[in-house]
């Protein structure tokens, strides 16, 4: 059988449909657009104007098909020195306008941004903020609309998208020493959570995989890490700090020394369970009665008040929250194109600040799956390169890229990727079994309040996002540790009705790709685990043969590739039991079928390994061969595969993939050869 790779989370690129060239060109001649009012405002003498041409284009831009008439107007070079205005409302409403340009225009946008020295004002701006928290730690004066504070809030965040889609960026980051920005700003957590959470997420993002900054980390460093995970607040939002603190601190651990090493895995494995032991199934109505009462409350005392509660013009927009669940869905069970490793979908400033509650909620959801992208990525054996890597991302077919074709990649056959101290800390803290409570599917009570009030219905995809997280985290606990660990042969037979149930536990989950992507990859992990075991398989051949139907009509290629291993590994130990030729028979006809029709030259060539697999040996599998026409139809197809492979291969698939599938030729010739002899007989 092929091999299963361990997933690894890393920070998807993101990007957005061209504007036509003939809407550009429109844009660009019409002088009375939008984006050329707002930008010739710009140059006004009145910061008030000034301001209002930037909330404008702040509001503008989050409609992605506008945004080539601004860079063609050179909008950043434009709103760039109004990062340092001497009005404090104008450097909110620029750093706004600058972070959702970098958000809705995705990775080339950024990439634009960089290369006009954005960051140089940018710069400038976090370290003439962080002078100035405690001058002006006092509430605002009267009539002046925002804070340093909330000035810093928009420059972080815009720093942040610069850095989870630019590697240019984040050299940039390192040279210019904004680490002290960011450890400034994580320090007012007990004054403004909502600036310690943006800094926190950029950390976070900032010093993964990012070897010049992690020799540079001190004690200073450290110890404000230290501060916020021994911190003892119970809100949501603090729960959500101290798991990107964790997160930060497992991508600094080669810093730290062996001492430190251990004192830290320790803190870190606990916040990790603390955040997974929350039960969101019933936080989540809590939060919302709370909420519901509160806002009765307040509306009744608030009868005649002209008071609104009005989103600051540089914050993020409901669009942009879309904009980033749709980037991080291209996240599909391994690697994603892209270089960091959390995702910012959780920003908690979409809402106005009176929705406490809600806030709250999305903290809480932020929080577990942050915290299972992190037990994957520490579960996880060690990285190929960065080539490697992007060669693996480049096509849906990266599972199937790390799948049988090289022995230099980590199998479920190798020895176990996590140190001794690593596995007993998660075994102490019930790891596996609080990741297989998050796999569960959310509470139904959550999930119906949720479906009902438009203003938390934005929790459906998060609480769906967790569930997906932790079959991913499930997949590579699997993978890693031994068997008795995760509750010997009972334990994982239960553990592997579980999964087969979640696959067929409604319609909607049949057409959910990635949901797809994640429990058929953590089913088959476990099914290669219980037979290289000799553990009986619990799928019922009914339940297998619908499973796979199911499966193998995804469109996506990893999810086929899943099914049909599934069908190899439990037609291969179904193989070695007695009275099982018409199920043998079932799984035979299905992986030909797919051999035969599917349009992919390696979902061909795994179902060809599977086949090699079922039919290889045993009295049962050579009946229901023969009964199945085995040996003629594999003849046919032979010559039929080779000359797809020699027109098809080298311009369309990997030199990886193109490797894996000689080894099916050379092996299809092989088995065929082994068929013959059996029929001699």
């Amino acid at each position: 059988m092929g091999k299963t790779k361990n997933a690894k989370f890393r920070r998807p690129q993101f990007s957005v449909a061209a504007t036509p060239v003939k809407h550009v060109e429109e844009l660009e001649d019409d002088e009375d657009s939008p984006a050329a009012q707002f930008l010739d405002k710009l140059q006004s003498p009145s910061a008030d104007l000034r301001e209002y041409a930037c909330a404008n284009i702040s509001r503008v831009v989050q409609q992605s098909q506008t945004i080539p008439g601004f860079l063609q107007r050179d909008a950043v070079r434009k709103i760039g020195p109004i990062l340092l205005d001497h009005s404090l409302a104008a450097r909110e409403t620029a750093a706004g306008a600058l972070r959702n340009l970098s958000a809705c225009g995705g990775h080339e946008v950024c990439e634009d941004m960089v290369r006009q020295d954005v960051l140089t004002p940018l710069s400038a701006l976090l370290r003439e903020c962080c002078a100035g928290f405690d001058v002006n730690s006092s509430p605002a004066p009267m009539g002046q609309r925002c804070t340093v504070e909330d000035v810093a809030n928009e420059a972080v965040n815009l720093l942040w998208n610069l850095c989870e889609s630019s590697s240019t960026a984040v050299s940039v980051f390192n040279k210019a020493g904004l680490l002290d920005a960011l450890l400034c700003c994580l320090e007012r957590h007990s004054q403004n959570m909502e600036l310690a959470l943006s800094a926190a997420h950029c950390l976070h993002t900032v010093t993964e995989e990012n070897s010049d900054l992690v020799h540079s980390v001190n004690g200073a460093v450290l110890g404000v890490l230290d501060n916020i995970l021994s911190s003892t607040q119970t809100s949501m939002e603090y729960t959500l700090l101290r798991t990107l603190a964790a997160g930060c601190l497992w991508n600094v651990k080669n810093s730290l020394s062996s001492g430190q090493q251990s004192h830290m895995l320790t803190v870190l494995v606990a916040t990790l369970s603390h955040s997974l032991s929350l039960d969101a199934g019933e936080l989540i109505p809590g939060l919302w009665y709370a909420e519901s009462a509160r806002l009765s409350k307040g509306a009744t005392s608030a009868t005649g008040s002209n008071h609104t509660s009005e989103q600051p013009a540089g914050q993020r927009s409901e669009a942009e929250e879309m904009e980033e669940d749709g980037r991080d869905r291209k996240m599909n069970g391994g690697k994603p194109n892209g270089r960091m490793g959390t995702r910012k979908h959780y920003i908690s400033d979409l809402l106005p600040r009176d929705r406490l509650e809600l806030r709250e909620a999305k903290a809480l959801l932020a929080a577990q799956q942050t915290s299972l992208e992190i037990i994957v990525n520490m579960c996880c054996s060690d990285e190929p390169s960065d080539d490697e890597w992007e060669e693996m991302s480049s096509s849906d077919e990266s599972e199937m890229c790390a799948d049988g074709m090289s022995d230099t990649i980590s199998s479920l056959y190798s020895p176990l990727c996590l140190s001794a101290e690593l596995h007993t800390i998660l075994l102490n803290h019930r790891i596996p079994q609080q990741v297989l409570k998050k796999a569960e599917f959310p509470s139904p009570t959550a999930l119906d309040l949720c479906n009902k009030n438009p203003s938390w219905k934005c929790l459906l995809i998060k609480m769906h996002r967790v569930q997906c997280r932790a079959l991913t985290s499930l997949h590579n606990i699997l993978a890693s540790m031994d068997t008795e660990s995760l509750g010997g042969a009972s334990g994982l037979q239960s553990v592997a009705q579980h999964l087969s149930s979640l696959v067929f536990s409604s319609e909607e989950v049949l057409k959910d790709e990635e949901f797809l992507e994640a429990v058929t990859s953590a089913l088959r992990s476990l099914l290669q685990i219980m037979a290289s075991k000799n553990i009986p398989q619990c799928m019922t051949p009914h339940l297998m043969m619908s499973f796979s139907e199911a499966a193998t009509r995804c469109e996506l290629v990893s999810v086929r590739v899943n099914a049909l291993a599934i069908l190899g590994i439990t037609g291969s130990s179904l193989a070695k039991e007695k009275s099982t030729t018409d199920t043998l028979q079932l799984i035979g006809n299905a992986l030909l079928n797919v051999a035969m029709k599917d349009s992919n030259l390696v979902v061909c060539g795994e179902a060809l390994d599977a086949l090699f697999d079922v039919f290889a040996d045993g009295d049962e599998a050579e009946k229901a061969g023969k009964n199945i026409n085995l040996l003629s139809s594999l003849k046919v197809f032979q010559p039929e595969f080779r000359a797809k492979l020699r027109k098809e291969g080298r311009g369309k698939y990997s030199p990886g993939q193109l490797c894996f599938l000689d080894n099916i030729r050379i092996n299809l010739k092989r088995f065929i050869g082994y068929l013959e002899n059996l029929q001699r007989k």
